[in-house]
């Protein structure tokens, strides 16, 4: 209540002394503090939609609705003695935990006769009859661990969380859609028995507690990736199986970025959209919340001082709910007797108004559907390896190959699973992999957790023999052995804790919890008595176990799951093996995929024409929706320098671009355009028009793409044609529509059909916009990217190209990295903070650039130090977007 307000307060004490109840006094909270006020009312007026001018009059003028402290609270309220303190009794009584009334998982359809945990051992039995047969190498050792794993199972009541995920899974396998297990239960020889991971853990020696033990607070946390084009499948599949009222997806909280901070904040404060617009040009999306505001205050427009404090008062700030990428909650009874639901967006689906931390915190167990492109392109470069080779290839048996390694080692990975990236490229040749572990640890080492620790760079000289293998004591070199005596993975951690102080694996994992990444000091302290203690009766004292425990600590915030990168390495080498041998399906399949991964469609292509895959334009004769294969026109072999282990034979096959990549067709347009191909062929383009229902809209686009091509039409004369084609109409009779013929129209040039492509489809089949610049260049001494291998290290030289991505990762300290790729290949280019400041307004926006710089070349890895940054007039690549991250 008001403390001001005497005569309302004493009626309201009245009120409950007549009817026997305590008076209770609190005021109205929606600030902590008097100086948040501002930012407050502007939140405020960011729900009501309007500015701090029209709001201003519909809230307190004074900052009083702040969390006042008990001993201004009772004197403000002297009069009702007791009724400040009864506030405590009250949020005592409130007090609840929900867990208490927490959800079972649904009942489950198991045979007569058994119960949920005897059908679960009976599914594991029969998985492992198959994955550890009699011939096994470790037959023994592997039926050891399931029963170990399924007595703990049945120890903590999980056999319905496991049945759930295998119901899934072979649903998954029933309607052929790819899937796998990834994270922690990659640990699990249950789970790999029962089919839900790929990976063997007993034969890699995967540490269960990592994923279950006794002593761990809740439920596993298995993920599932899904192809990504069919995971809305999957989903149906649960909604229609446990019912809509029980199954729901959690949701995401949305938080406020530097972007939208800045554009809400001018709203509220009087700016107009377009002005509020403007402002956040000066905002990269890929660069860290750090120091976003900066470049604005520093060479940007004026701000008022108020849009900008409330900005940098408002990141991170929750802004609305999204859709958590994968989180289902399944219950035995409708989640809305316990939590709120909501209907999304989305036909078809319910999502709870919790994140994953609020399910956690209230019992309910979620399930982790996520949906992975690169499952997605790998189904279906398999699918058209069989249809156009009629090889079938099984990817969970293809064999292991120098060659493959080989590829790896040359970063030649656009396209390939996780190993793609500038980073990755940059550490692959250091690397050099020879075996599947060697992948396991690529795939952990670009992490920011190993940048951070300082432990990427001891690898690799270990590696390479710059620098002796290591071990901090001969007790934990079993553990460290495959890492060369760096620690990169959780799992080492409590293998560590379990051999220097004979922790049980439940404890070690306890461990790893209290000093990750949410630290609990508490926990912290007593496990680090026990750890000393542990050490201590094995000899280990002193400055060398305060070593050992301080390397604990430091480690266990970045550690990465061993278990994650194992899973994530099938896939690394599976489309590296479909790249070496089926380039060309390789590259249909990734164009079908998208979006998915690092790099552009235009760039995927540019990356397979210099590998020797021939790419033709769209056709509406030929093309379907999606991107297909068809007779090679040409003999061509690969375009640019060979690649290690490249089979020099060119595919028999070219690909045919669907017409999915032309601009502004609809999927109902596209369908109709295959149903009617499908009937008979397209006469002419009033034929099309006429069946299709083509807008004048779609029918420009095709005309730009050189999609009319079939019928002997120019590009030009095509989009002359169009504006006379408006009229013919599915309800009109054929040859009933006329229009000025077209007058003789020259042809496009090279450049200009470059850019109609890239205009229509995002991406160019025939040449690369730098080709068209390259002697200009090469006569003012810039150099192609194939050429910089002849150069000596420490070179300055001058590059040119379009830009494929700006990075500003986290662990880079200011550094920003910039990849160009010209038609020869592409290079990574390296910004020192000073030099991005001085360049910036060209840099960030420019689609090509012109940069001169030192030219770095250390085991096999290629960068240039940038000194001088200009943008590359070239109109072309005007029409190409960067893909830009932080």
């Amino acid at each position: 209540g008001d403390p001001l307000d005497r005569h309302r307060n004493d009626a309201l004490a009245e009120v409950a002394t007549s009817a026997g109840v305590d008076v209770v006094a609190t005021n109205n909270v929606h600030y902590a503090t008097p100086r948040q006020r501002p930012l407050a009312t502007a939140l405020a007026a960011v729900r009501s939609r309007r500015s701090l001018d029209e709001i201003d009059g519909w809230l307190p003028a004074a900052p009083f609705a702040h969390l006042r402290a008990p001993y201004e609270q009772r004197r403000r309220f002297a009069r009702y003695p007791g009724a400040v303190e009864r506030t405590v009794e009250v949020a005592s009584a409130c007090a609840f935990d929900l867990r208490i009334a927490a959800p079972n998982l649904p009942d489950l359809d198991v045979p007569d006769g058994h119960t949920d945990m005897s059908w679960l051992r009976e599914l594991t039995r029969r998985g492992a009859a198959l994955r550890y047969p009699c011939t096994h190498p470790q037959h023994e050792q592997a039926l050891r661990q399931i029963a170990y794993e399924l007595d703990v199972i049945e120890e903590l009541n999980f056999p319905g969380y496991f049945l759930l995920l295998v119901d899934i899974v072979e649903f998954c396998h029933q309607h052929d859609i790819y899937c796998q297990g990834r994270g922690s239960s990659a640990n699990s020889a249950v789970c790999y028995a029962l089919g839900i991971t790929k990976a063997d853990a007993v034969a890699l020696d995967l540490l269960f507690e990592r994923f279950l033990s006794p002593e761990r607070d809740g439920p596993p946390d298995i993920d599932i990736d899904i192809e990504h084009q069919r995971r809305e499948e999957v989903i149906q599949y649960v909604y229609d199986k446990y019912g809509r009222e029980c199954a729901a997806q959690v949701a995401n909280v949305i938080t406020y970025r530097p972007r939208s901070a800045l554009r809400e904040m001018a709203k509220v404060a009087g700016l107009s959209p377009g002005h509020a617009d403007a402002l956040t040009k000066w905002i990269d999306r890929w660069r860290s919340s750090d120091g976003a505001f900066t470049d604005l205050k520093n060479d940007g427009p004026p701000v008022p001082a108020l849009v900008l404090d409330l900005a940098n008062q408002v990141l991170d700030f929750p802004r609305h709910l999204g859709i958590h990428s994968g989180g289902m909650v399944m219950a035995d009874r409708p989640l809305v007797e316990y939590c709120p639901v909501e209907w999304a967006r989305m036909d078809g689906r319910s999502v709870l108004q919790w994140d994953k931390d609020d399910c956690a915190a209230a019992g309910l167990v979620k399930f982790d559907l996520l949906g992975l492109g690169m499952l997605t392109m790998l189904h279906l470069a398999v699918d058209l390896i069989r249809e156009h080779e009629g090889i079938e290839v099984d990817l969970a048996t293809i064999p292991q190959e120098p060659e493959v390694y080989a590829l790896l080692g040359a970063a030649d990975t656009v396209g390939v699973f996780q190993v793609e990236s500038r980073a990755q490229m940059a550490t692959l040749p250091r690397l050099r992999p020879e075996c599947f572990y060697d992948l396991v640890v690529e795939v952990a080492l670009i992490r920011p957790g190993p940048i951070q620790g300082n432990s990427v760079h001891p690898y690799l000289r270990r590696r390479n023999g710059e620098e002796p293998v290591t071990y901090p004591h001969p007790l934990l070199e079993d553990c460290l052995r495959k890492t060369l005596g760096v620690p990169l993975f959780q799992e080492q951690l409590m293998q560590m804790a379990i051999d220097v102080a004979g922790f049980t694996p439940g404890e070690s994992d306890q461990l790893r919890q209290a000093m990750g990444s949410k630290r609990s000091h508490t926990r912290m302290a007593a496990l680090k008595e026990r750890l000393m203690a542990g050490m201590a009766e094995r000899g280990i004292t002193g400055a060398v176990a305060e070593d050992i425990a301080h390397k604990l600590e430091g480690f266990a915030s970045f550690g990465f799951p061993e278990s994650h990168s194992v899973s994530f390495a099938y896939l690394v080498y599976a489309s590296s093996w479909v790249k070496l041998h089926y380039p060309t399906e390789f590259v249909c399949a990734l164009l079908n995929a998208q979006p998915m991964g690092f790099y552009s469609p235009h760039t995927l292509v540019r990356d397979g024409v210099r590998h020797g895959v021939e790419v033709l334009g769209p056709d509406v004769a030929a093309s379907r929706k999606d991107c297909t294969l068809e007779p090679r026109t040409e003999a061509a072999g690969p375009v640019g320098y060979p690649r290690p282990g490249w089979h020099a034979d060119p595919s028999i096959h070219a690909v045919r671009v669907g017409l999915r990549y032309v601009r502004g067709l609809s999927d109902a347009l596209l369908d109709r355009i295959d149903e009617e191909r499908a009937r008979r062929p397209f006469a002419h383009p009033e034929d099309f028009t006429r069946r299709t229902g083509a807008t004048t809209d779609a029918l420009e686009a095709l005309a730009t793409a050189g999609a009319f091509g079939c019928f002997g039409e120019t590009r030009r004369s095509a989009l002359w044609s169009a504006g006379a084609l408006r009229d013919a109409r599915p309800d009109k009779l054929p040859g009933l529509v006329t229009g000025a013929e077209a007058p003789p129209l020259p042809g496009m040039t090279d450049v200009e059909e470059t850019a109609a492509d890239l205009w229509a489809l995002g991406l160019s089949p025939g040449r690369h916009p730098t080709e068209f610049v390259r002697e200009r260049l090469r006569s003012e001494g810039v150099v192609a990217a194939h050429d910089l291998e002849e150069l000596p290290h420490r070179s300055v030289v001058e590059v040119a190209g379009i830009v494929t991505h700006r990075q500003q990762p986290s662990t880079a300290k200011g550094v920003i990295f910039l990849n160009l790729e010209d038609e020869t290949g592409m290079l990574n280019v390296i910004c020192t903070p000073d030099i991005w400041r001085r360049f910036r307004k060209v840099a960030r926006v420019s689609p090509a650039l012109r940069i001169r710089g030192v030219l770095e070349r250390y085991q096999g890895v290629t960068n240039l130090l940038a000194q001088r940054i200009t943008a590359l007039p070239l109109t072309v690549a005007d029409l190409l977007h960067s893909r830009d991250f932080h």
